[in-house]
């Protein structure tokens, strides 16, 4: 119990520790940098290519979910997540041990060339988030947590980093095990991971795009919109396009939901009238439920 205390409390300073390094230390690997490096690239196209041109550069709630970035990225991790989930993987893996079982690994993809142990790993990822999006539409009490992201009424790229932090704790929770036991390391990790946020900026960004032919494979800001559309279809009352990088998984399971191309829109969910719009409110509406 004493090592789990010491994990705890230590985790705290070494997350300071690395934040400060990622801050004051730029380098090609550094996560902070490449975010921020990503989130202005993607404002300027706005800026540059806007779809709905008569919206606004800062949006409303522009600054609301800019600071969701920066929490949900870094500040959640400093109050706590970080210790918290580093007890929780020691203790897992403890209670593994226990009954004989050093690792998860259960395919071993390191022989494999390091471009396709990438490509598999994008696949997989995208294909587990798709069905933890899914969940989050389809169960009441998730739905609540998931209400957050859907409050938006004017689409950005910062729109993408508008979620509770309830959801960090769900994605990478129900990731963990599948990936474990694919054995991929923190380098393959990280280029996948900064390619998912780059789609996912992308996506929610005031963009009229649709990438042609490559609609069916990529998702993409036309597609997305609709995800975010207050009235969904009536065989589909639960949502729409679930895909976070990848559009293939909503084309092969029935679930893609395109009638045309509207830039205005409307989105949220019925009864947002009343939802709070600041982010402490937000916050806690969830757990009201």
């Amino acid at each position: 119990m004493q090592d789990y205390i010491d994990l705890f409390i230590n985790s705290f300073s070494d997350y300071w520790n690395y934040l400060l390094k990622e801050i004051t230390t730029p380098s090609w690997t550094n996560y902070f940098y490449w975010l921020v490096g990503l989130s202005f690239l993607v404002f300027i196209l706005e800026i540059i290519l806007p779809w709905r041109k008569n919206q606004k550069v800062l949006r409303r709630d522009f600054w609301l979910d800019l600071f969701y970035l920066f929490f949900n990225f870094f500040l959640f991790s400093l109050v706590g997540y970080n210790s918290i989930s580093n007890v929780a993987v020691a203790a897992f893996n403890d209670g593994l041990n226990s009954i004989g079982i050093e690792n998860l690994v259960a395919i071993e993809l390191a022989s494999l060339p390091v471009w396709s142990q990438l490509l598999i790993m994008f696949i997989i990822a995208d294909f587990i988030q798709w069905n933890i999006h899914r969940l989050l539409h389809r169960v009441p009490w998730l739905w609540e947590f998931h209400k957050v992201h859907h409050s938006i009424k004017e689409m950005g790229f910062a729109a993408q980093f508008r979620f509770h932090f309830m959801e960090t704790i769900i994605y990478k929770s129900l990731q963990y095990i599948p990936l474990a036991m694919l054995g991929f390391g923190i380098e393959q990790f990280f280029i996948v991971h900064m390619l998912s946020v780059f789609i996912g900026h992308l996506n929610h960004a005031n963009l009229n795009w649709d990438y042609g032919p490559f609609k069916y494979i990529i998702n993409n800001p036309k597609m997305h919109l609709w995800h975010h559309a207050r009235d969904l279809p009536a065989d589909h009352q639960y949502g729409v396009n679930y895909g976070l990088s990848l559009s293939l998984w909503d084309y092969l399971f029935g679930t893609a939901h395109i009638p045309y191309h509207d830039a205005h829109l409307e989105l949220g969910f019925h009864g947002d009238e009343q939802y709070p719009d600041n982010f402490g409110k937000q916050l806690v509406e969830p757990f009201k439920k």
